[in-house]
């Protein structure tokens, strides 16, 4: 690592790490899992970690591992996520005492003042914990009634895109008064889907529909959109009928084609969890990192649940310096993605 000041980490080394999030284990500061994060976060492998209930004791647990993880300078703060959308959707739980809101569905039935109380709750209450990512608020329109994992956990606010913007907006404006950057997901749309990419490879064609990009084209539109969070969803309408039939968050078709150069999004691109089944039953470590980057993914997001390896956030990172080592133009979309991460960081108030 150079160690030189946040204005001059420029050399490939330096930026590599800003695009990987790792998930770990242990529930305590002191925890073996933790110090291994931390650790990768001194060195410059890692720009953020995602929490799970795992790894969720008790609130002051939680704010203990928060406080050591940004401790990890002199290099970047990280990124410190998870998913804590309301209803069933949640790390953060009444039984640790934390301040549970309803789901996505139950805000949409309420009054829509009341959507920014009840966000403006939650998110002064993860920025006392220490957190500075939520992975919400979901965009997905609810066109299936029968999607198994939309749908039947209440996950989305409804079929009206102009309904779901109205709440979503909320959601992120509440989010920024608090510091914390937010994830529209799952783009480009798991609404409409029949299948749950957690179990494996999910095929919208013939399902999915073009209203399905309203919501991230108004969020985009209204500076509303931090980071887009891909799904991986195959349609081979929009994508063709390749032979690799390529998911979504490694498609370079949805994310440089439709919601870069179509929306217009210019923020950080971050995969859904690169451990679920749609990914870890088709593609290898390295296969799906150099897919992803060269897809224009700018965050690699790992679980690190399907098979923990403490050394995951080391791994993924040599994976990118090595490639970027060996090829230029790989080197220049680790630049790319390193830029919007920072970016994001200053926005928020991260960094200075």
């Amino acid at each position: 690592m150079s160690g030189g000041s946040i204005a001059s980490a420029q050399s490939l080394e330096d930026m590599a790490g800003q695009m990987v999030m790792v998930g770990f284990r242990g529930n305590a500061a002191d925890t073996a899992g933790v110090r291994a994060v931390r650790e990768q976060i001194a060195r410059g492998e890692i720009g953020g970690v995602m929490f799970l209930r795992i790894n969720v004791a008790s609130l002051e647990a939680v704010r203990g591992i928060n406080r050591n993880l940004v401790a990890a300078r002199p290099w970047l703060p990280p990124f410190i996520a998870l998913d804590q959308e309301g209803g069933q959707i949640e790390r953060l739980t009444a039984a640790v005492g934390f301040n549970e809101i309803p789901s996505a569905r139950a805000v949409a039935a309420q009054a829509p003042d009341r959507a920014r109380v009840i966000y403006a709750g939650l998110a002064d209450d993860l920025a006392r914990l220490g957190f500075n990512v939520n992975f919400g608020p979901v965009v997905d329109l609810d066109l299936n009634p029968d999607n198994p994992i939309i749908a039947r956990y209440d996950r989305a606010y409804g079929a009206d895109p102009d309904e779901v913007v109205a709440r979503a907006a909320a959601f992120v404006e509440a989010h920024h008064d608090a510091g914390i950057a937010t994830a529209l997901k799952h783009f480009p749309g798991h609404g409409s889907s029949a299948e749950d990419t957690h179990e494996g490879f999910v095929d919208v064609t013939g399902r999915w529909q073009p209203v399905e990009l309203e919501p991230y084209r108004a969020m985009i539109d209204t500076g509303l959109a931090d980071m887009v969070m891909v799904a991986h969803l195959y349609n081979s309408e929009i994508q063709g009928g390749g032979a690799r039939q390529l998911p979504a968050s490694l498609s370079r078709t949805w994310i440089e084609g439709v919601l870069r150069s179509e929306l217009g999004f210019t923020g950080v691109a971050i995969t859904d969890d690169l451990e679920m089944g749609a990914i870890r039953s088709r593609f290898d470590l390295h296969d799906t990192v150099v897919t992803a980057v060269e897809a224009g993914v700018d965050i690699l997001l790992f679980s690190n649940s399907a098979a923990y390896d403490p050394a995951l956030g080391t791994e993924i990172y040599q994976v990118l310096v090595d490639e970027g080592r060996a090829d230029p133009a790989f080197a220049d979309r680790i630049a790319q993605s390193y830029e919007r991460v920072i970016a994001l960081k200053r926005q928020m108030g991260i960094i200075p």
